[in-house]
């Protein structure tokens, strides 16, 4: 969750939140809320509950390739 990455980001744990577009916004009222606002979320295209198998795997390849480099504290 956010609030769990923000947790483990405030302890000097890097994280990768992976949202999708749709939430954008509540990701970005959140993380001011929070005092997050340099986390730097993984998006992703909404929906998901209407992928095929073959539609995950793409997406969530993308996603694991975004969320490397916000690892290792590059922009997306």
């Amino acid at each position: 969750s956010l609030h769990d990455a923000v947790a483990l980001e405030h302890r000097g744990i890097p994280t990768a939140v992976i949202v999708t577009d749709a939430f954008v916004r509540e990701v970005d009222v959140q993380k001011t809320a929070l005092g997050a606002e340099q986390l730097e979320p993984v998006v992703i295209a909404h929906p998901l509950s209407t992928l095929t198998s073959k539609e995950i795997i793409t997406r969530a390849t993308t996603a694991a390739h975004h969320a490397q480099r916000v690892l290792l504290g590059h922009t997306v």
